[in-house]
């Protein structure tokens, strides 16, 4: 699907961006692939990487700049959704700002794509806009309700779908690269000692936006099936032998990640490498045509990374971060 086609991630030079584009341009070779962003340091060292290749373009604009997008929109057919206002404290201090770029960059984007006819959008989301308490996750809650819900204003010409997953591996803030800093002290601060993460790479988040993308029939939200691990346990994967102190959790933080709530259960199927949400609201198409061979999860149902029946070990995780030691902290 994505071959030979002209594709365009926003907030593209981030974490997901970085893995997406070279995994997707050696996978699918597109005709083009826009990277949209407002960070102009961030665009000048990216190219560097793909100097040469005239498939990698790129363009400064902010998605709270809807004549921007429709600029950047001509002639595109699929579209990558990953800008956003994320770091917790910064979106609870700057409400204005996260929900003029999470909400208002969501409804912009949306307008764009349908009178540019884009053919299909898919919007990464977060495991925080599930049951949310904090403003980061409440505003992603909305985007995802518009995303699906932009379905019913286009008649099909542009089909709109979401991926949710939660904290990635090695990420730049989370917790890996600082237990690995930290961990020169001998000390490691815990929040709260029966903690539990969801515990996915940008690869296979780049995997689950490609099934999305091949899938989707519009409205849905895709949720990757990832393994779990508790937070004492991933320090002892980074370092064994220091001491865990227990600080307490922080605000705006949960105690457990949660992706599916049993509030979404009657409208959750199961697959063997995923979930799949189907819209509440679906005048636009058949909700038949989506399930796709997929097993409706009991009633009561949760996907949570206290109740997931995988988890990841401590030697396993100790592998992945040996494995992937170059980049930790810097994706």
């Amino acid at each position: 699907m994505l071959t030979n086609s002209t594709i365009l991630i926003t907030g593209g030079t981030g974490s997901f961006g970085n893995t997406f584009v070279p995994m997707t341009l050696a996978k699918y070779n597109p005709k083009k692939l826009i990277i949209y962003s407002r960070d102009e340091m961030k665009q000048w060292n990216m190219a560097k990487k793909f100097q040469g290749d005239e498939r990698v373009r790129f363009f400064i604009g902010d998605v709270r700049d809807k004549e921007r997008l429709m600029r950047a929109l001509d002639g595109v057919n699929y579209v990558v959704h990953a800008a956003a206002t994320k770091i917790v404290p910064t979106a609870e201090y700057n409400p204005f700002e996260c929900i003029k770029t999470n909400v208002h960059g969501a409804m912009n984007l949306i307008d764009a794509c349908l009178d540019k006819g884009v053919k299909k959008l898919v919007a990464l989301s977060t495991d925080k806009a599930c049951k949310p308490v904090n403003l980061y996750g409440a505003t992603k809650l909305c985007s995802d309700k518009i995303f699906v819900a932009g379905n019913s204003y286009s008649g099909g010409r542009t089909k709109f779908a979401v991926v949710r997953y939660g904290n990635v591996m090695g990420s730049r803030g989370s917790v890996i690269p600082f237990f690995m800093e930290t961990a020169k002290t001998g000390k490691l601060t815990i929040t709260d000692k029966r903690m539990t993460r969801f515990m996915i790479s940008l690869e296979q988040g780049v995997e689950l936006v490609w099934h999305a993308f091949d899938d989707m029939e519009g409205g849905e939200i895709y949720v990757k099936k990832i393994p779990s691990m508790n937070i004492c346990d991933i320090a002892r994967a980074v370092a064994p032998d220091a001491e865990q102190v227990e600080v307490g959790i922080r605000p705006g933080e949960k105690l457990h990640e949660a992706m599916i709530s049993q509030e979404d259960a009657y409208y959750t199927y199961e697959y063997p490498e995923h979930f799949k949400i189907l819209p509440q609201i679906c005048e636009w198409g058949a909700i038949e045509k989506m399930i796709k061979g997929g097993k409706r999860v009991p009633e009561g149902f949760s996907y949570t990374s206290d109740n997931n029946p995988d988890w990841m070990t401590i030697p396993q995780l100790r592998k992945w971060i040996e494995d992937n030691s170059h980049k930790v902290g810097n994706i």
